[in-house]
């Protein structure tokens, strides 16, 4: 009985951890560009689009979607910075254990 409340009580830090590590991705920004930086935009850690900066030199009514498309290459990668930082703080609080696959965090 005692080792299960030992595992309660690592299970219950665990999970402290977690909050405080999904709170963390709350504040931490990242920056995407594209078009070499015609295009930018930020990010949180958890992906939620906090600004985005266009040129005015690129705003032509007659390549809307170039400019389209910048915005859509400035969020990927400014995605894949935030998934790189969201993977290196879930790292620092699992001790790099991995997850199994289909085993998603609840954020």
């Amino acid at each position: 009985m005692k080792n299960l409340a030992g595992m309660m009580k690592q299970a219950s830090q665990m999970q402290a951890r977690m909050k405080e590590a999904q709170d963390n991705l709350t504040k931490l920004v990242v920056e995407g560009e594209s078009g070499a930086g015609l295009v930018k935009l930020t990010l949180t850690g958890k992906g939620e689009m906090k600004s985005l900066t266009v040129d005015p030199k690129i705003v032509d009514p007659e390549e809307v979607e170039m400019l389209q498309d910048l915005i859509l290459a400035a969020f990927s990668d400014a995605k894949k910075k935030a998934e790189a930082l969201s993977a290196e703080e879930m790292k620092k609080v699992t001790g790099g254990l991995t997850l199994p696959p289909g085993l998603d965090l609840p954020f």
